[in-house]
């Protein structure tokens, strides 16, 4: 699998803040930012952890499976339902979650999965979720489990480094700040880093946003195509109800 991602890109001479504000309104998730660096602005509604440690364990949640929401209660449960039952979207989940299991086994003992592919709902699309976490040793650099597990498999593909690899070689732009994780490391070894998806980099009166879709054999182009926009939906909404 390849995860393969657009770049998109719009003037905007608009109040960043409100933004941010609209987004954090229509699409809640876990990890909330706004950061101002002066010349620049990042921030985002992003779904999904790149790395968070606590207490001595270590965790990722791959976020794998995507179905577009369809604004009907009844029918995006059917849609729930038919993305459990999708034999491409769960090949993908497995293989991922297994990436990561792998990722955290260089550091960890007692890796486990203790949540897999739970059914979560957020503005525009349904994911599928899972929940993977090892036990570190008391040695354990925080910093080095960091780089070793980055990117997200989420992010790049499996097997990682070929995936990156192909991903280098026909992405035609820098991934800037897409897939960068943000977040704080604590002196006393926690960490939580969010990756930087369904978020927004504003410099130079611009804004730049970007999403990408997993590549397998099975994939059909439109559909993969589909799911960038669909991941896209509630960043393109904010601009617009933000008046900018």
């Amino acid at each position: 699998q390849i995860v393969f991602s657009r770049q998109f890109e719009q003037p905007f001479r608009g109040d960043e803040f409100q933004v941010y504000r609209v987004l954090r309104s229509i699409n809640p998730s876990p990890y909330l930012f706004y950061f101002d660096y002066g010349s620049y602005k990042i921030f985002g509604s992003s779904p999904e952890a790149q790395m968070v440690i606590q207490d001595g364990v270590a965790r990722v949640n791959p976020i794998a499976g995507t179905y577009r929401r369809s604004g009907d209660v009844d029918e995006d449960a059917r849609r729930a339902e038919a993305l459990l039952a999708d034999p491409k979207e769960n090949a993908e989940h497995i293989m991922l979650v297994d990436l990561a299991r792998n990722d955290l086994g260089r550091h960890c003992s007692q890796v486990r999965v203790r949540e897999l592919k739970e059914v979560h709902f957020y503005s525009h699309v349904i994911h599928l979720v899972s929940k993977v976490e090892g036990r570190l040793g008391p040695d354990a650099n925080p910093i080095q489990i960091f780089g070793d597990t980055f990117p997200a498999g989420t992010l790049s593909g499996a097997p990682k480094f070929k995936a990156l690899t192909l991903i280098d070689q026909y992405e035609n732009q820098n991934r800037s700040f897409y897939g960068g994780g943000i977040g704080y490391i604590g002196f006393d070894g926690n960490m939580n880093q969010a990756i930087v998806i369904r978020s927004f980099l504003s410099k130079d009166q611009v804004l730049h946003y970007q999403a990408g879709a997993g590549i397998v054999v099975a994939s059909q182009e439109e559909k993969e195509l589909q799911e960038v926009n669909n991941k896209l939906g509630a960043l393109k909404k904010a601009i617009l109800k933000a008046g900018c």
